[in-house]
């Protein structure tokens, strides 16, 4: 069975930028668990991943504009320092705005804190080391709800 769209597979993978830093890893984890070609991963993954069979091993590498977006200048913001209230502001700091969106602290000043509100890899060339572990048909529930469900997957209660 090769991976394709409404299949479920079962990725061990792990993920560094271009310096060889690991950004997150499914080592000594349960696999990911995913439904191919619903949009659960980012674009460059899931076309990495079509035709793929169990038991293949490769490497993936993820332009930003097929990963997280390219860093879009728009997003980043200074706010007078009042705007946080009395509270301790540090660079690397994330809050999360009235209409939902995470930002992130990048700037401390006297006056003025600057944010950006470009996801943390906008930008970035994702490399993945990938290992399918399974593939199976995903079920009709399954596809209706957009994600897996049981072991590894999302559960309902």
């Amino acid at each position: 069975m090769q991976i394709s769209k409404h299949k479920v597979a079962a990725i061990h993978y792990t993920l560094t930028d271009n310096e060889g830093k690991v950004i997150d890893s499914s080592a000594g984890r349960e696999p990911l668990l995913f439904i191919q070609g619903i949009g659960n991963l980012i674009p460059g993954m899931e076309e990495g991943l079509e035709g793929r069979k169990t038991g293949d091993k490769f490497s993936l590498k993820v332009s930003p504009e097929k990963g997280y977006g390219v860093k879009s200048e728009d997003l980043v913001q200074r706010v007078p320092r009042s705007a946080f209230g009395d509270q301790k502001i540090e660079k690397g700091m994330q809050f999360q705005t009235n209409h939902g969106h995470v930002v992130t602290v990048t700037n401390v000043g006297l006056s003025e804190i600057t944010v950006d509100g470009n996801h943390p890899l906008a930008g970035v060339e994702l490399n993945f080391d990938v290992e399918v572990m399974s593939i199976r048909e995903a079920s009709e529930e399954e596809i209706a709800h957009g994600h897996v469900h049981g072991p590894g997957g999302h559960h309902h209660h």
